[in-house]
């Protein structure tokens, strides 16, 4: 990369000099790069145009989500809350990020009871009594991106499985804590980790979080299985998503044959995930979405 001079334009795109802007950060940079540590890519550090524009992004990936909470019922089908999440985020001027990634046919994911991830909406899927869903609703405006998702107990839940759903909220909260600059992903996915653990519950390990802004997924993937002081580097301008997938069972999990999205536990037990979307700041964090 080309060397900057102190009053060149910041490499981030802001159009200050670089003296006032990522002079400071990229000595840091550099020198948890010399001790080995994983350090993210300029390509991933937001600048404060594209924080305001994926703010924008998230207010109606959030609204979206209230309208789900407000609406969401027995006897609904996963295919009337994909119906929902569309009209509310066009009507608000944005685009389900789902619909056509990579040939996904919807614009949300619905996952319930023993599906880990990825579930696809359907006229043929009705919610029943003592189901929990979760709901995962992403949206484009402007081009920024934004991601969060909700589970939702529907009527008599089973003390078992609103346990599963509440520790895998206080999962996200105890991770979201360890969100530091200048720490480590690994300290967020220690934090989740034992607590799933004391709980007696898994982590899947395959599917995590991710980087997120620009584009749907970018760097990098957030595991929650790997060790506290490794990891990428939490620089501030980095967003990611937190996102644990938290199994009853054993984490082991596979992909539905048919349709090449749906994630499953392996031995049928049942999996409850929250996300949110995290901007690591100078002094802490910013929650996005939620």
């Amino acid at each position: 990369m080309k060397k900057l001079m102190r009053n060149d334009p910041c490499w981030c795109g802001s159009k200050k000099p670089y003296c006032e802007c990522h002079m400071d950060f990229d000595k840091k940079i550099e020198m948890y790069r010399k001790k080995f540590h994983k350090v993210p890519p300029r390509s991933i550090i937001k600048n404060e145009e594209q924080l305001q524009g994926m703010r924008e992004s998230s207010k109606i990936n959030i609204a979206v989500l209230d309208y789900v909470a407000e609406n969401i019922k027995v006897g609904m089908t996963t295919q009337e809350i994909d119906e929902m999440v569309y009209e509310k985020t066009t009507a608000m001027g944005g685009i389900p990020a789902p619909l056509n990634y990579e040939g996904f046919p919807k614009s949300v994911c619905t996952s319930i009871n023993n599906e880990v991830c990825h579930g696809i909406p359907s006229s043929n899927i009705v919610l029943a009594d003592g189901d929990i869903v979760n709901v995962d609703c992403s949206t484009i405006l402007n081009g920024y991106f934004s991601d969060s998702s909700r589970m939702f107990c529907l009527g008599n839940v089973a003390p078992e499985h609103k346990k599963l759903v509440d520790v895998a909220k206080e999962c996200v909260e105890l991770g979201l804590a360890q969100v530091k600059p200048w720490g480590h992903l690994g300290d967020v996915a220690d934090a989740i980790s034992k607590h799933a653990k004391e709980n007696g519950y898994s982590v899947v390990r395959e599917v995590g979080g991710h980087g997120i802004g620009l584009e749907f997924h970018e760097t990098p993937f957030v595991s929650y299985v790997i060790k506290k002081g490794t990891g990428m580097v939490m620089a501030p301008g980095m967003v990611f998503t937190i996102e644990p997938m938290i199994n009853a069972g054993y984490p082991d999990v596979y992909v539905d044959d048919d349709n090449g999205w749906t994630i499953y536990t392996e031995d049928d037990s049942y999996s409850a995930q929250w996300e949110i979307m995290v901007h690591v700041t100078d002094d802490g964090y910013e929650v996005m979405t939620y």
